[in-house]
């Protein structure tokens, strides 16, 4: 039994920001490469898009608007298509069709962390979205996926048709937006020190135990 004080690691990160899905992945491995040190993972909401409406947009309605054409995207989805595969996940940008507002996603999210399942239920929703090109606008996607990760599909579906957490969730986003956290995915390490990017899982090992080292010193003076 470890006797190290925990180190509170919080994610920050949407998921339709295939950055973030890579992120993801990566932020695991570390963990893997760490197994001695307690860490306590929150999944924190951003939104990358926060100006896509509720009911979300066509995907090419998007592409053109951020990127300017469909054909500018290309080239960008290429090389992080290529990141992901190095991961060995499968991003499929030609599947998706439609762009959501994620706050509804973030909000699944929330439920699912008192279930202790934030984890996976951002793993399906980033499975959905980005390997097989599923639409997050649908609330019967959404219901389905938290069914898959073991939350009662009645009460999310039921509470998906209220607005609850939206102002929980909005307020959160924009909490790391005012702490000047702009790009995703951001690692923030016992609530003092960030690492902004989709970095190695060595250099996130490195920081892992770095601060839980420094934090437990701290403790201990």
């Amino acid at each position: 039994m470890s006797t190290l004080k925990p180190l509170r690691l919080d994610i920050v990160s949407d998921v339709v920001c295939p950055w973030c899905y890579i992120g993801k992945h990566r932020i695991e491995d570390a963990l893997k490469l760490v197994p001695d040190v307690p860490v306590e993972v929150h999944w924190r909401p951003f939104f990358l898009n926060n100006w896509v409406p509720r009911e979300g947009i066509s995907r090419e309605e998007y592409l053109t608007a951020k990127f300017g054409s469909v054909d500018a995207y290309k080239g960008i989805a290429g090389r992080v298509v290529a990141a992901a595969n190095e991961e060995g996940l499968s991003y499929r940008p030609e599947l998706v069709k439609r762009q959501p507002n994620t706050i509804d996603c973030h909000r699944l999210i929330h439920w699912a962390e008192a279930e202790g399942k934030a984890a996976e239920m951002k793993q399906r929703l980033m499975e959905l979205y980005f390997r097989d090109g599923g639409d997050l606008t649908d609330s019967n996607v959404l219901v389905q996926a938290a069914e898959d990760v073991g939350l009662d599909a009645d009460d999310v579906r039921r509470r998906l048709a209220t607005d609850e957490d939206v102002a929980l969730v909005s307020a959160q986003a924009q909490e790391a937006a005012d702490k000047g956290i702009s790009g995703v995915p951001t690692f923030v390490f016992a609530q003092k020190y960030a690492v902004s990017g989709a970095q190695p899982a060595e250099q996130l090992a490195r920081a892992i135990r770095g601060v839980s080292a420094e934090i437990n010193a701290e403790a201990a003076e």
